[in-house]
Parts: structure tokens; C-alpha cells; sequence
């Protein structure tokens, strides 16, 4: 059992919780009983486990068996040490050492039923990892976020995605510039979340791949992506409501993809 603060893993793990240490080492955090299990259970690719059985110790031994069959080592700290090394103020008390995937455009296998969600400098945490799961229960595989976009290691990130993270290719700070010009080369149709454009309800959606802009909370989609030439779709809005959160506008429109698709 690890005790001391002063142990080079605690401190290499607490390292983690900052930016700049998790892209050199290519590593991030996930933490609480329920997200390991779902990296466990999607295949992510964990180095290490740290669990502090004063911490719903019954949730243990089922969880212990699938790290053992998937040769994931764990070591056992004490309650303090899980604490300096948790980025949240009351961990549940288990957390995990994650290798980073990195994706290249050649990992996106476009066919005619592909959607690629394109994210374009989504800041907030909690509506990044929002989206992704929703992506995820949509159908969707692929996503791109642009320079701008919230880190998508970030903790409130990835609490908010479920684990949805393990399950989507995501490629992280991609140009709009060579997003767009992946989906020409690929015959993606692009269209563009947007106050103004054509009511999503009355767009065709369901022939061909198709790639989905989707805009900063507060300004919308970058100019290079408002310059290039595709269309723009907008979701009707009833008594004089502007807009709607980031999230909740991405989960209508691609549901309404799925609708007209008939994926689900």
C-alpha cells in the first residue's frame, strides 16, 4: 500500500491533472468506480489502477477479476493519498492511469452512412463532454475538434462523457482548413449549425456521409468554416428564444439525422 505523499507515483499521477504534463507524457486520469469499469469494460487502454478499499469496498472484487484477466496492474493507497491525487474534492475512490490515443485521418472509414461531428472551439467542459456522448448514443464514431476546443483530457471533460471518450476516433486540434478539405476529398456534404439557415426539419439527411458543424457557445462557427461554401441549417425556435445551449442544439440535430436515417 502507498502512504506517503512524497512516493514518486503519487506524484507523477498528481502531475497529470496538468495539461502540459499529460500531452509530454501522452497520459491522462479518469476517476470514480463507475468510469474505470466502463474503460475496463470498452477495452481503454489503462496502465494502472489506484483504489482505496476504505472506498465501497464491495465494488471491488468484481472489478478486481477484470483487471486481473486484462493483466491491468492496481495498487492498493490510503485515503489520503487517493485525495492529493484526485482532481476532485471528494474522490470515490478509485482512479486510473489512461494512454492517450492518437488518430490520424486514415483512421476515419468513410461510407455512405458516415456522420463526422466537427467541433469548432467548443469551450466548456461540461458541453464538450456532453456532445461526445451524445455523439457516441447516436451513432456517431468520428469527431474532430478544432485549435480552441476545451482539451478534451480535461477531468470535467471526461466526467461528463461516461466513458464515451473510449468509444469514438477523435481527432484533436485539426485545422478547419484540412477538416474541410478531408471532407472534399472524401465527397463528405458539410452542413453548419447556425442561427440562420434552412430549419433542420426541412433539410434531406438521409443519403450519403456527412459531416456536421458545429460552433463556440457564444460565437458560432470560425470564419473559415462561415467563408467556405457549405450549407447552413438552423433549428426553429418558438417565443423569441434565440438560441439554445451548445449541447442540447448538437443532440436535436443529430438526432434528427438519425431520424431520417433510420440508424436507432
Amino acid at each position: 500500500m502507498i502512504e506517503s505523499l512524497q512516493n514518486e507515483q503519487v506524484k507523477y499521477v498528481v502531475s497529470l491533472q496538468r495539461r502540459k504534463a499529460r500531452e509530454e507524457a501522452q497520459l491522462f486520469i479518469i476517476e470514480g468506480w463507475r468510469f474505470v469499469e466502463e474503460g475496463v469494460l470498452r477495452n481503454a487502454p489503462i496502465k494502472k489502477v489506484f483504489v482505496c478499499l476504505e472506498h465501497e469496498p464491495s465494488e471491488w472484487q468484481p472489478l478486481l477479476a477484470q483487471l486481473r484477466e486484462r493483466s491491468i496492474p492496481f495498487e492498493e493507497v490510503d485515503a489520503r493519498v487517493l485525495r492529493k491525487m484526485s482532481s476532485t474534492e471528494e474522490p470515490q475512490g478509485i482512479l486510473a492511469v489512461v494512454r492517450q490515443t492518437n488518430y490520424t485521418w486514415s483512421d476515419l472509414h468513410i461510407d455512405s452512412k458516415s456522420v463526422v461531428l466537427i467541433l469548432d472551439g467548443i469551450q466548456d467542459p461540461g458541453n464538450l463532454g456532453t456532445i461526445l456522448r451524445t455523439a457516441l448514443a447516436s451513432g456517431v464514431r468520428y469527431v474532430c475538434l478544432t485549435p480552441g476546443t476545451v482539451d478534451l483530457y480535461n477531468p470535467k471533460v471526461l466526467r461528463s462523457t461516461m466513458g464515451a471518450v473510449f468509444s469514438l476516433i477523435i481527432l484533436p486540434s485539426q485545422q478547419p482548413e484540412d477538416i474541410l478539405d478531408f471532407c472534399q476529398r472524401r465527397e463528405l456534404r458539410v452542413l453548419m449549425g447556425d442561427i440562420q439557415g434552412v430549419p433542420i426539419y426541412q433539410t434531406k439527411l438521409s443519403e450519403g456521409p456527412l459531416a456536421l458543424v458545429v460552433g463556440n457557445e457564444g460565437k458560432g462557427p470560425s470564419l473559415s468554416f462561415r467563408d467556405a461554401d457549405i450549407q447552413r441549417v438552423t433549428i426553429p425556435m418558438a417565443q423569441e428564444v434565440e438560441s439554445l445551449n451548445v449541447a442540447m442544439a448538437t443532440g436535436i440535430l443529430l438526432y434528427e439525422i438519425v431520424r431520417q436515417r433510420g440508424f436507432l
